[in-house]
């Protein structure tokens, strides 16, 4: 159904082309998983099926990509509509119309089908995915999971002969991730539709493959082979491979029911040991103060906001480039409150998104939010930071409201990672961002660079934010943000986008953060990181707060929200690989 011959891909300006010499064939009706480090070519080898590349991305393509007997090259993007379906790593840039139902419809519509094979079609998809109380919501007032189903949706009604996918379940809860891979598990094996994805999260979505394609490095072969045998040689693996690898289990393990069966020895070898407490936060050590916000620029140029720059129009548009917290694991420490909401509600418009919410996070505390798309978490943030104020109750920063106060005030005591990277990414190169971060924030020269050095190694200094995928794309902007060092950290989804080795990267910088006395929020449905990192998590369901503890007794205790090694392990307490190797 997919066959790339000899592929070459080099865009302008690029000093190496990104794919090189590629050779695979995706049969038809075959789930195919495509996997590799951040930065090796797979938005562009996803894009080459669709013919985005080269028809609209540009650039250079040689050998030759066919698609049900299609060449890309001779047909553009509009002409392979009705043969090939994807979903990019944006879901806003794939939105045409404004409501969720005309969206499900649009693409059947440009198709020209018939209105009664329209409407039946979109309530099938609707049900689908659980969107059908969401069809005549705007898109504008989705959360960044729910606007993920619907941009999955809009191109399922066409029905598609191939599904072209990336990262398609980075913004889902875990239970909306089951529900869309189960769906495109019925494509496959019930109407023989072939599906390529690449996905980060592989803990959710290796068992469901029928192949994976490792491209393990710019310009190597890929390796392609069914998935137990990739993931053995693979540098980007699942925690259940990773434990199977450390207890020598040979065949690899995939699922946790397949580990479960054979955890067993592992668990009697690890019976009477407890996983090491990590680092309890400093008692007394309030985070730094972040560097004084420099007067506005003369001229009209961007003002700066938390490391990221804004127009000048907008000094409240300046808040909306802020950041968003992680979380570094052992119990609450008695560090100074640096952050607490009291009875906090919050109406969106209709939706309360918010009802009689208190948190409070100390100096040094990494806390993460959790629960379903939709349950209030980024809201949350926002009230954090300034963006939304409360309709009952209070929210304090720093001693302050943050609704109330000065932008250029807020941002000496909070800062925030929106889901959206590019938001905060204004010049035309790496280097350019990461000086006027350095300036924005007072910092000295050559400090925003080193942060990128350390999350994104490999990245030139003359490379465009926008030639980076997107997992470097938030990598770079928290970098940005970072740089800046606020007291109070604001993350939403900050994995998303990024392999593991990125978001070990990303876990020791924010661990070194919170050693600093920063106080650390992030927004996630990554429950690996979650494990690895949270002191506390908290799960909001329906704007209320359900649960609110620490990580080892919130997670163990959610099936939906627990790591693959609580799984594997139950009822012993281990959450993350790590653990497991030092106590052996």
């Amino acid at each position: 159904m997919i066959r790339f011959e000899n592929v070459t891909v080099t865009y302008a300006g690029a000093g190496a082309p990104t794919l090189d010499g590629v050779d695979l064939t995706v049969p038809e009706g075959e789930l195919v998983l495509l996997v590799g480090p951040s930065g090796v070519g797979k938005s562009t080898l996803l894009n080459a099926v669709s013919g985005l590349v080269p028809h609209f991305t540009g650039g250079v393509l040689r050998g030759r990509v066919t698609v049900d007997g299609r060449d890309t090259r001779t047909h553009r993007p509009r002409e392979l509509a009705d043969v090939v379906g994807t979903v990019g790593q944006d879901p806003l840039a794939h939105f045409v119309t404004d409501t969720v139902e005309d969206e499900l419809a649009y693409g059947m519509e440009s198709l020209g089908l018939a209105p009664a094979v329209m409407r039946r079609r979109v309530e099938e998809t609707l049900d689908l995915l659980g969107l059908a109380a969401l069809r005549d919501r705007p898109i504008a007032t989705l959360s960044g999971g729910q606007r993920q189903r619907v941009a999955i949706g809009s191109v399922l009604t066409p029905h598609p002969k191939v599904l072209v996918l990336d990262e398609p379940t980075s913004a889902l809860d875990p239970a909306a991730a089951e529900e869309v891979l189960a769906v495109l598990q019925r494509l496959v094996h019930d109407l023989g539709t072939t599906v390529l994805l690449a996905e980060h999260r592989l803990e959710r979505v290796v068992q469901y493959a029928d192949r994976v394609a490792l491209l393990p490095a710019p310009g190597a072969p890929v390796v392609v082979g069914p998935p137990a045998d990739v993931m053995a040689v693979s540098p980007v693996h699942p925690p259940v491979v990773a434990l199977g690898r450390l207890a020598g289990w040979d065949p690899l393990p995939l699922s946790v029911r397949d580990a479960r069966r054979r955890a067993g020895g592992l668990r009697d070898r690890l019976a009477g040991l407890a996983p090491a407490p990590a680092a309890v936060p400093p008692a007394a050590a309030p985070a730094p103060a972040a560097a004084p916000a420099p007067a506005a620029p003369a001229g009209g140029g961007p003002a700066a906001v938390g490391g990221a720059r804004v127009a000048p129009s907008g000094v409240r548009a300046v808040l909306s480039r802020l950041v968003r917290g992680a979380a570094a694991p052992p119990e609450r420490g008695a560090g100074p409150t640096v952050a607490e909401t009291r009875g906090l509600s919050v109406r969106r418009g209709k939706v309360e998104a918010l009802r009689d919410v208190g948190v409070g996070v100390c100096a040094g505390e990494t806390v993460a939010l959790m629960g379903r798309n939709g349950a209030g978490k980024s809201t949350l943030l926002g009230a954090l930071v300034g963006l939304v104020g409360p309709a009952s109750g209070s929210v304090l920063v720093g001693g302050r409201a943050p609704h109330r106060t000065a932008p250029r005030e807020l941002i000496r005591h909070v800062g925030l990672v929106p889901q959206e990277p590019r938001d905060l990414l204004y010049a035309d190169t790496v280097a350019a961002e990461c000086a006027v971060a350095d300036a924005d924030a007072g910092a000295a020269p050559g400090a925003c660079r080193a942060l990128v050095s350390e999350l994104l190694p490999g990245v030139g200094d003359d490379t465009h934010p926008r030639d980076l995928s997107e997992g470097q794309r938030l990598a770079l902007a928290l970098s940005v943000v970072l740089t800046a060092r606020p007291p109070l950290l604001l993350l939403d989804e900050p994995t998303r986008g990024l392999d593991y080795a990125a978001k070990g990267r990303l876990v020791g910088v924010l661990r070194g953060l919170a050693a600093d006395g920063h106080a650390i929020v992030m927004a996630t449905h990554d429950v690996e990181l979650a494990a690895e990192l949270a002191h506390r998590v908290v799960v909001l369901a329906d704007g209320e707060v359900v649960a609110d503890g620490p990580t080892h007794e919130v997670v163990v205790s959610s099936p939906a929200f627990a790591p693959q090694v609580a799984k594997i392990l139950a009822p012993q307490p281990w959450l993350t690989v790590p653990q497991v190797e030092a106590a052996l």
